[in-house]
């Protein structure tokens, strides 16, 4: 039977395992950081009008460039960002993920590199692979925050193309300082220049504002964003940037034909529709997400301060068998390989009850 290493696979690619989180059967999941509530009646009937008048011109390619889209994306970043947004400074594409690859494909590749900071967004350095990009792992403190002058130092050595900052951080919840990514980007242009990436896939959630106002100005700065958390539209795969005109245009050269079909923007244009509604459950996860925070400690529990909607949480001897003692109790957290430390996306409140109790009973079991 043929295997992956009989096949002429890129070297780069060879021994690797493709992303992806255990989706167990289990009453309880809390490990991909979806939002656990669904969407409203209203919009669900909204998105179901706008889908039925799409079918209608399913014989024919979307709109290519996504016009109202990306029209309405730009009006939505304005209005919650605090910085004025048109058409010609927002991109999207197939959730976050996409644009991610679409930007390395347009300013990375083969004798290229990129860097971050791990742990991080492990698809980072997964894209960054697939598209032939050296990958370069910058430091962090023990406390997971920005090494700022080890970092600096490895720009300033490695000279990347591209520099990825994810705030609030994956998997660990803490906010990057709007200081620490100008002395990044800084450091960027000075040593190449390159082209500097902030992942906000999280930063609905966050206790601060968003970067986007940093745009000003620097024209090798992109925020990348997501609809996957704070619409809750994970099932939708739409995701979008913000950035100068001109990174608009390059990335629409290495960008497929149609790549975003009729029937997602059409989807997305209705949530859209619904922003406040939408962003009224962010508001309830945060409460949660503070609660889970608050309740950790309580319990004993060493917790990383989180602007996301995840908590990372510790600190085990052996976090995957603490893993495998929280899923025995019907709840299922995410291991992402952080030595010591384990990660819960907040639920609703029946989900976080049932999380804590279960690891009130693993606290118990450690103490015995």
């Amino acid at each position: 039977m043929t295997g992956i290493d009989d096949l002429p696979v890129r070297d780069e690619l060879r021994g690797k395992s493709p992303y992806g989180a255990p989706q167990l059967d289990v009453p309880v999941r809390l490990n991909t950081n979806e939002n656990p509530y669904p969407l409203p009646e209203p919009l669900v009937e909204r998105i179901a009008e706008r889908v039925r008048e799409a079918a209608r011109d399913l014989n024919r390619y979307p709109d290519r460039d996504a016009v109202q889209l990306r029209t309405e994306l730009a009006r939505y970043l304005t209005r919650t960002g605090r910085y004025p947004l048109g058409i010609e400074n927002v991109w999207a594409a197939n959730g976050s993920n996409e644009v991610i690859q679409q930007l390395l494909q347009t300013f990375g590749g083969p004798g290229r590199t990129a860097i971050g900071f791990e742990p991080s967004y492990s698809m980072h350095a997964l894209i960054a692979r697939g598209t032939g990009t050296g990958w370069i792992a910058g430091p962090r403190n023990e406390d997971f925050t920005i090494d700022l002058t080890a970092a600096r130092r490895a720009i300033a050595e490695h000279k990347p193309d591209v520099v990825f900052i994810t705030t609030p951080n994956n998997p660990t919840g803490n906010a990057v300082p709007p200081e620490t990514v100008l002395a990044l980007y800084e450091a960027a242009q000075a040593a190449k220049p390159s082209m500097v990436i902030v992942d906000e896939a999280y930063v609905e959630f966050s206790h601060g504002d968003s970067l986007l106002p940093l745009l000003a100005g620097r024209p090798h700065l992109v925020v990348s964003r997501t609809m996957s958390k704070a619409f809750g539209a994970a099932g939708l795969r739409l995701g979008y940037l913000a950035a100068d005109p001109a990174v608009v245009d390059a990335v629409q050269l290495v960008r497929l034909p149609y790549h975003l079909s009729a029937i997602t923007q059409a989807t997305a244009l209705a949530a859209l529709e619904h922003t406040d509604t939408l962003l009224g459950y962010v508001e309830q996860l945060k409460s949660e997400r503070n609660r889970l925070v608050a309740e950790l400690l309580a319990i004993g529990y060493e917790v990383t301060a989180s602007d996301a909607n995840f908590v990372q949480f510790g600190r085990f001897d052996d976090a995957h068998e603490a893993w495998r003692r929280i899923l025995d109790r019907g709840v299922l957290v995410r291991d992402n390989g952080v030595p010591g430390w384990l990660r819960v996306s907040a639920g609703t409140p029946e989900e976080n009850d049932a999380f804590l109790d279960a690891v009130r009973d693993v606290k118990k079991e450690q103490s015995s």
